[in-house]
């Protein structure tokens, strides 16, 4: 917290000089151009100040020790793990993970869908061939790494021979990545997860599933509309689950001006899985495959 100077008017008073008797006050014209409000005033010499890398601190903020100090201090107390600063360097090694984690991927598609799937619901089965069509097709799956729909695919794309990824958060409650995961990373901050599932995937399959999966698919219409990514299929699975919300879009949200009739072009809608992979091969088309660095031969 910054905290308030211990005297609030800055000119009151000025440095002891040395020997302990108090300096003159520069006044005239050595004392430089007066300026401002304060024109005509005469002028104090400057107040004490502290440089903490690129931050300049002056008067009641100048602390009585140094950057250095207070690291290599071990008695110094725990609590700025808990602080900003700090977060924002545990989110930069997010980033710099998940990117060099994901880096070489081959092509990829990104899966979402409910965790409270079960093994014996028609979803789950869907969600089996969906990976291995995926798998077959070429493309790794990338999934969030739960139970449910994303064990499905994970699992259907692992049994077909593909690449099955899974991108794990942390949640209140304990929740690992499932067995199909041959490549998984678990993040803590869901924005970071979000760039992962967008940047290393050329195409979005949404399955039926709650509030995560509907905050996916509206990031995914807005990015494509926004045109932060672009030739981005969006494929939803099982009309009857989806028809309602398409529905909606179209009879409020379109009726009232608030999108326009191409934003729902932007979805395509199926009950056959083999289709979506269709959708998604035509759609990625011309998509050229990662470059492999070069490896050395041992």
């Amino acid at each position: 917290m910054v905290s308030s100077p211990a005297n609030p008017d800055p000119q009151s008073a000025s440095p002891p000089a040395h020997g302990g008797e108090q300096a003159p006050r520069a006044t005239g014209p050595a004392a430089g151009p007066a300026a401002g409000p304060a024109a005509g005033r005469e002028r104090r010499y400057p107040p004490p100040e502290q440089f903490r890398g690129p931050v300049v601190a002056r008067r009641g903020q100048v602390e009585r020790s140094t950057t250095d100090q207070r690291l290599l201090d071990t008695r110094s107390p725990s609590g700025f793990v808990h602080g900003d600063p700090w977060r924002v360097m545990r989110i930069q090694s997010e980033f710099v993970e998940g990117f060099g984690l994901l880096a070489e991927l081959p092509r990829a598609v990104t899966v979402f869908g409910s965790a409270r799937i079960s093994p014996d619901d028609p979803i789950y089965a869907q969600g089996l061939r969906l990976g291995a069509g995926l798998a077959e097709a070429g493309f790794a799956v990338i999934t969030g790494g739960g139970p449910g729909v994303m064990e499905a695919v994970n699992r259907g794309a692992q049994e077909a021979g593909g690449l099955s990824v899974g991108l794990g958060i942390e949640l209140p409650f304990e929740q690992r990545l499932n067995d199909w995961v041959d490549l998984g990373v678990s993040f803590r901050y869901f924005f970071v997860r979000k760039t992962m599932f967008v940047k290393y995937a050329e195409a979005f399959v949404i399955l039926p599933g709650g509030v995560g999966t509907l905050d996916e698919l509206f990031e995914a219409l807005t990015l494509v509309q926004t045109g932060k990514v672009t030739r981005f299929p969006v494929v939803l699975i099982g009309s009857q689950y989806w028809s309602g919300l398409v529905e909606w879009l179209r009879s409020t949200v379109l009726s009232a001006g608030l999108i326009k009739e191409s934003d729902l072009h932007i979805l395509s809608i199926t009950d056959d899985v083999d289709e979506a992979v269709r959708i998604i091969v035509r759609g990625t088309a011309g998509h050229a495959e990662p470059p492999r660095p070069e490896v050395p031969e041992p």
